[in-house]
């Protein structure tokens, strides 16, 4: 088959995929507000650290929940329509936590803004199957997930300011905003390749001769898809390792400033300026071995599943340095530490939200990523609990980042025992009922 040369060919798709990555950006500057503000309104409501770790944790139960559902939602309906809609309410959901007041009220409203944003991950990685060939999945899909760690590096700082300036009602109003503007260019912008009118012949041919995700709904109906991608092993292979990754992912998320400020006596300022850095590295580390490394090899003839899963693997054993942490009370080794692990968890990730297009069966990417993101989001719902619950009790984070490593080690057993070969699960036979 002649496939024509990446070069030759117009690049709309990139421009989609930056637009997948603008929105994980803007979601996750919504979701740390609440880390940045903390201190604030911790201080404000008298607020224990067990209660601090409830408010973390709200989010992530109800986004965890829906992940399942949105993804038999998603291989329904679609990117575009599901897409939307979504958006429009992330800006509701941050609305209103702008004006909340007192434990209550914020706790509420961070269900509310995990109902909004539990689509955009399933979003985002389904529409990167359509848009993307195989051969560029790595990197496309290193674009929107290294914005969920960029946006600690600008989200934090610029929160920070807003925050310390005018205090931390006007953090949210800020994400509120941010969240309004992307509706309307998710709304102008996108469309499935398919449906695009700006996409030329040329680039979708390219595209889907490459081995894009074939658009359309699964042929034996959403529950039977989701019965059918149960019962398999790479699925949960895929799932637990994941989830071990979200569990140090969103400890990091939730409380890094948290522990600056309270282990290393910094000023809110102060820490998310070294919030900072470790995202920084993250980000780095996401894009370019999560991303063009991963494409660099498999373009140069490497085997594809031997280079995403070799990757994914070691990047979960950088993960591992999160046990040097447990060692220092020296905010610089805290920090190196912290970056090694979060780099390498981040290398990893970019491989993990790639794997449900790559191994989805016509139809079934997006209930994949829906299961594989509900356990991962349980496992982010608990993190900052536990952490909360052994801060309390010890005032110190040394065994919560020993816990967080254990868990490492139990993901990455799964990745290397359970998820098996990197390849397209087999069609389900079509029901009869369907």
């Amino acid at each position: 088959m002649n496939t024509p040369q990446s070069t030759s060919i117009p690049r709309r798709r990139w421009g989609i995929g930056a637009l997948l990555g603008i929105g994980v950006l803007i979601n996750y500057i919504d979701r740390i507000g609440l880390s940045v503000a903390a201190p604030q309104i911790q201080d404000l409501f008298k607020l224990s650290s067990v209660e601090m770790g409830l408010l973390f944790s709200a989010f992530a139960w109800s986004y965890a929940i829906l992940q399942i559902p949105v993804g038999m939602v998603l291989d329904k309906f679609g990117p575009t329509k599901v897409g939307r809609y979504g958006a429009f309410l992330w800006g509701i959901a941050s609305t209103i936590t702008a004006l909340s007041s007192g434990f209550a009220g914020i706790f509420f409203a961070r269900i509310l803004l995990g109902i909004a944003e539990a689509p955009a991950f399933p979003v985002s990685s389904k529409a990167t199957g359509y848009w993307f060939p195989r051969k560029e999945r790595g990197l496309a899909t290193a674009i929107f997930d290294a914005a969920a760690k960029f946006s600690n590096v600008i989200g934090v700082p610029l929160v920070a300011v807003v925050v310390v300036s005018f205090g931390w009602r006007w953090g949210f109003a800020l994400t509120a905003m941010l969240s309004f503007m992307y509706f309307f260019a998710f709304l102008i912008f996108y469309r499935d390749p398919s449906a695009d009118p700006h996409l030329s012949r040329a680039e979708l041919d390219y595209i889907q001769q490459g081995g894009a995700a074939p658009e359309g709904k699964a042929d034996n109906g959403a529950i039977g898809m989701l019965g059918y991608l149960l019962r398999q092993t790479k699925v949960w292979g895929l799932t637990i390792g994941f989830a071990a990754y979200g569990y140090s992912f969103y400890l990091f998320l939730t409380w890094l400033p948290g522990y600056l400020v309270q282990t290393m006596h910094m000023s809110i300022l102060k820490s998310a300026g070294y919030a900072a850095i470790p995202w920084v590295f993250a980000t780095l580390t996401d894009l370019f071995v999560g991303g063009w490394l991963i494409d660099h090899l498999i373009s140069r003839g490497c085997d594809e599943s031997r280079v995403r899963k070799t990757v994914l693997i070691i990047g979960m054993l950088f993960g591992l340095a999160v046990f040097g942490a447990t060692q220092t009370v020296d905010p610089v080794w805290a920090i190196f530490w912290i970056s090694i692990a979060l780099g390498g968890l981040a290398s990893a990730a970019p491989v993990g939200w790639s794997l449900p297009s790559l191994i989805a069966p016509k139809g079934g990417a997006g209930t994949i990523g829906g299961i594989m993101n509900f356990v991962n989001n349980l496992m982010g719902a608990a993190a900052p609990i536990v952490t909360g619950y052994i801060v309390g009790a010890t005032n110190s984070f040394t065994n919560a980042f020993f816990v967080a490593g254990i868990i490492l080690l139990v993901g990455i057993i799964s990745f290397v025992f359970v998820l098996g070969k990197i390849e397209p699960i087999a069609e389900p036979a079509v029901s009869q009922h369907s």
